[in-house]
């Protein structure tokens, strides 16, 4: 049983008005298939999903990409983030992304989560390879689903997480997205 109990939307000041454009281009994904995508990923778990999409839609439009992945991460005042998951674009294909990232705040706890990121504004694969910078927040025990928002320039990246653990806080941090695996968060 998936439930909502807490979501921080790390809103960024103004974003260009072509990622909110809402007309279908052939590098764009529309809502249903995002959250077909979703769904066959996230499975029966993911009652929340088509809420959360809807919501990263509205304030964003239409991604020109997304991460399918898992991801772990623990945190006691200082945090840390490892994931790996495969970036579907329509124009350039599939590619393996791994990342991990500090964090730092009042935040305590674990969790395991699979994670499906929504990509704004990706002019290239490589463009993808930085840090994404944002604020995040968890309040659940047992099972949840959030969404957050990171960015870097004009690249835009939300987070969609369901996971299972026990998580309490608000943080600061960043991911750093690589194209291979390193236990480097820095």
């Amino acid at each position: 049983m998936a439930f909502l109990v807490f979501m921080v939307f790390a809103a960024t000041a103004s974003l260009p008005s072509e990622s909110r454009a809402q007309s279908t281009g052939n590098s764009q994904y529309s809502v249903q298939e995002i959250i077909d995508a979703g769904h066959g990923f996230f499975g029966s778990t993911s009652g929340g999903l088509a809420k959360v999409v809807e919501r990263a839609f509205e304030q964003y439009g239409l991604p020109n990409g997304y991460i399918l992945g898992q991801e772990g991460s623990g945190s006691f005042v200082a945090g840390v983030t490892y994931g790996e998951g495969e970036l579907n674009t329509k124009n350039a294909g599939q590619h393996n992304v791994f990342w991990q990232g500090p964090s730092l705040g009042l935040d305590w706890g674990g969790e395991g989560s699979r994670a499906m990121m929504l990509v704004y504004n990706l002019p290239s694969i490589d463009s993808l390879y930085h840090r994404f910078g944002g604020v995040s927040g968890s309040a659940f025990v047992v099972a949840g689903v959030g969404m957050t928002v990171l960015t870097d320039q004009n690249v835009v990246l939300v987070p969609i997480k369901t996971g299972v653990g026990a998580r309490l806080g608000i943080n600061v941090g960043y991911l750093k997205l690589t194209q291979r695996p390193t236990w480097n968060p820095f």
